[in-house]
């Protein structure tokens, strides 16, 4: 049972970044907000340099592909992972990978991070999947290690302790889904079209979301987890039909085939999904972060095991946030005054006694919840 326990709730270490096929170490950075260095701040090869959280990166240094943002005020605690490799419409490719698997593992151990929105910053496009010029010139034992390194890619995002979300406000195809399908929400923009097609609504219709695992149109298969997340989103039957058709669905499809958790319609501006995955993001924010990330622990080993293995999951999961003090104020003071917490009344209150037992005193079982471990 200890060693359950620790598999459960036991924290995911560093080196499961080492061993993975990627190579994590494509430079050193201190994630932060993206800031502009003045126009004047050059480097000393004449190139533009930007400032990320205090660390400088040049051009000269690799492209900047994936990037992280910390919201700031009353969304702090919201980490976006920024997808930006525009000329590739965000390619799974070796610098992407790279980058992508540094930045997850950092998030991994880091417990000021609540929820983390996975985004694009290319316009159209969530993922458009593998990038087919790099896998082109590789040869097979090259392939293999990075479909590894992409499969281990998105088993850590999985793993992630707090909550995930993925705004698709464009294409994810292949590689490009599998990376949503890794995260525990997905929201995406649907085109909703009107009798009189205007440019504007032209524009919301390219920005709209399309998604589908189409490796079988190529030759291949999902390899990065999509063969088997899918079946577990929305069902076996309809993941084989979505497999072996390599059917790209939109928005609104998905949502009523339950790929998705929310379908906004597109905005001007392109980023409707995202503004919703925000808005969802801030709906998880005010909850107790370790309880959220406990359940989410509980659920994700929970659906792997038999139900009673399960609900032992369940329990040592409970178990470790009832041992949190906080947790046993939070319960007091829910038990004595319901309406600070927004409860609509209290369960021992009647016309007998007042607040904590039916004879206007402290409940036995109350205090032995504040003061037992």
């Amino acid at each position: 049972m200890a060693a359950l326990f620790y598999r459960v709730c036991g924290r995911w270490c560093s080196s499961r970044c080492l061993g993975a096929g990627i190579n994590v170490e494509t430079r050193t950075r201190s994630p932060g907000r993206l800031l502009r260095a003045p126009a004047g701040l050059l480097s000393s090869s004449g190139r533009p340099r930007t400032l990320h959280g205090g660390a400088e990166h040049t051009e000269a240094a690799g492209p900047l592909e994936v990037d992280l943002r910390r919201l700031e005020g009353e969304d702090d605690g919201i980490v976006e992972v920024q997808m930006c490799r525009l000329k590739a419409r965000n390619a799974l490719g070796h610098v992407f990978v790279s980058q992508m698997m540094e930045l997850v593992c950092s998030l991994a151990h880091e417990p000021s991070a609540r929820v983390v929105v996975f985004r694009s910053l290319v316009p159209g496009v969530f993922c458009a999947g593998a990038d087919l010029k790099e896998r082109a010139v590789m040869s097979n034992a090259e392939a293999d290690l990075f479909v590894h390194g992409l499969r281990s890619l998105m088993t850590h995002i999985a793993l992630l302790p707090m909550p995930t979300i993925a705004a698709m406000d464009g294409v994810a195809l292949g590689g490009g889904l599998e990376l949503a399908l890794a995260c525990d929400l997905r929201v995406v923009c649907c085109h909703r079209p009107s009798r009189i097609r205007s440019v504007t609504e032209s524009r919301r219709a390219a920005c709209s979301a399309q998604m589908g695992l189409i490796e079988t149109t190529r030759g291949l298969l999902p390899g990065a987890g999509g063969s088997q997340r899918l079946p577990r989103a929305v069902g076996v039957t309809l993941a084989k039909e979505l497999i072996f058709t390599g059917k790209r669905v939109g928005g609104q499809t998905a949502l009523e085939m339950g790929l998705v958790n929310r379908a906004v319609g597109q905005n001007q501006a392109g980023d409707a999904a995202y503004r919703e995955a925000l808005s969802l993001a801030r709906e998880i924010l005010p909850q107790a972060p370790v309880a959220v990330r406990m359940a989410k622990e509980a659920i994700n080993r929970g659906v792997e095991v038999d139900m009673s293995s399960a609900m032992a999951i369940e329990r040592m999961c409970y178990a470790r946030v009832r041992r949190l003090p906080k947790q046993r104020r939070l319960l007091a003071l829910s038990f004595l005054n319901p309406p600070l917490l927004g409860l609509p009344g209290h369960p021992h209150t009647g016309p007998t006694g007042g607040h904590g037992s039916l004879h206007g005193e402290e409940s036995p079982s109350l205090h032995w919840r504040m003061n037992s471990e």
